[in-house]
């Protein structure tokens, strides 16, 4: 498909009630409306396309900039694109697709480590996004490193920006399933931090308990 193909059939997905959600949820215009059942879809037809996802971003179109993560192909992302895209970020649902992507690249773990640091929001939320995902994947990190993060989070989350607490959350969590060592630690230190409060602005979304969330999926995962 190309760029023009792509936008045009974006736009005929779109909803005027997708857009109102997107937008309490922090999407930024411009904006379709573009549910997430048919960027996936779309993301089946196209496959991985970097020069597509590149013009796509491009854009600036909010569900174009989602697809372009989607579709983007990780090996060929370069330090100079990702902190470009990471740049761009100007609500929570981007950053999350941008996190995704970032930790799909070869260039994560020090990309993270940058990111984290930063004192812009959403920069700093999707490093501590980037650094949840890979918590996740064997071997991506080593379970010092994840325990010298989750000491920096019960020291600073309670300090941190809004969205950046939220991640912070979800590394706890992330940190508490990678095994039953680290579990104990983690819900230790879930305890030692306590309730995190997030603003969520006018939606439903709730910033999980780590400690129960862990257990949770821990009893699932058994």
């Amino acid at each position: 498909m190309t760029i023009q193909e792509t936008l045009a059939t974006l736009e005929s997905m779109g909803t005027a009630q997708n857009r109102k959600v997107y937008a309490r949820h922090g999407a930024g215009e411009p904006l379709f409306g573009v549910s997430f059942a048919n960027l996936g879809a779309l993301k089946k037809k196209i496959k991985v396309n970097h020069t597509l996802a590149r013009d796509l971003w491009a854009t600036g179109n909010f569900d174009a900039r989602v697809l372009a993560t989607m579709i983007a192909d990780p090996a060929q992302a370069s330090a100079a694109q990702l902190e470009s895209w990471v740049e761009a970020i100007n609500g929570y649902p981007l950053a999350d697709a941008v996190s995704r992507f970032t930790a799909a690249t070869p260039l994560a773990c020090k990309t993270m480590e940058r990111w984290m640091k930063s004192k812009k929001e959403y920069v700093a939320q999707t490093g501590w996004q980037v650094f949840a995902q890979l918590s996740r994947q064997d071997g991506a990190l080593t379970d010092e490193y994840a325990l010298e993060r989750l000491t920096h989070i019960e020291t600073h989350i309670h300090k941190a920006q809004n969205r950046v607490r939220h991640a912070m959350n979800s590394a706890v969590i992330a940190v508490g399933l990678r095994g039953a060592e680290l579990q104990k630690l983690a819900l230790a230190a879930a305890a030692r931090i306590g309730k995190v409060t997030v603003d969520h602005g006018q939606t439903g979304c709730e910033t999980p308990d780590a400690a129960a969330y862990i257990r949770k999926a821990a009893a699932r995962a058994k």
